[in-house]
């Protein structure tokens, strides 16, 4: 498990050096760590499944058969294909190759603003999200702050905050 959201007990919105090393509890919200991560999928061909469910009691997962992270000197760059859709749709797609972006360290491709300040997260931002499962922790939809919310646009869209979501990876079968 490389990330959980489940209650919003944890405060997701932090500094770079906390998202390198990691942060939480492994029985409840955490972030392992992105050099972790990277020590993890560097080794062999890893999956990701990102699994959810919204305050409706719905459920729905994507699955990607190539997962890795790279190195801090690349920006812990995102590489992930090969998507198996569960219901949920395919929000990584423009995530794919993104380095990670934090509050203190903007590393998305857009030109005009720092993603991670913008939307109150972290994450392999682009110009800027489709998912965004390091967001503020809301109860489902609210429309009044635009896309902050722990998201995954393809299956609830931008104003919609999920309940729970998590990134689990494992060694490719």
């Amino acid at each position: 498990m490389i990330q959980r959201r489940m209650d919003g007990t944890v405060n997701f919105y932090r500094p770079w050096s906390q998202y390198k090393t990691g942060f939480g509890e492994a029985d409840g919200e955490h972030w392992l760590g992105l050099e972790f991560i990277h020590m993890l999928s560097s080794r062999r061909p890893h999956e990701l499944l990102v699994e959810m469910e919204d305050f409706e009691g719905r459920n729905a997962s994507a699955r990607y058969s190539n997962f890795s992270v790279g190195s801090e000197c690349d920006g812990y760059r995102l590489q992930v294909s090969g998507f198996t859709d569960g219901g949920a749709g395919n929000s990584l797609i423009i995530h794919n190759d993104e380095k990670f972006s934090t509050f203190d360290k903007d590393q998305d491709t857009s030109t005009e603003q720092n993603c991670a300040k913008l939307f109150l997260g972290a994450f392999w931002y682009s110009n800027c999200h489709n998912a965004n499962p390091n967001g503020v922790y809301r109860w489902g939809e609210d429309k009044t702050i635009n896309a902050v919310g722990v998201e995954w646009r393809s299956w609830k869209a931008d104003s919609y905050s999920l309940k729970a979501i998590s990134m689990k990876i494992r060694p490719a079968q």
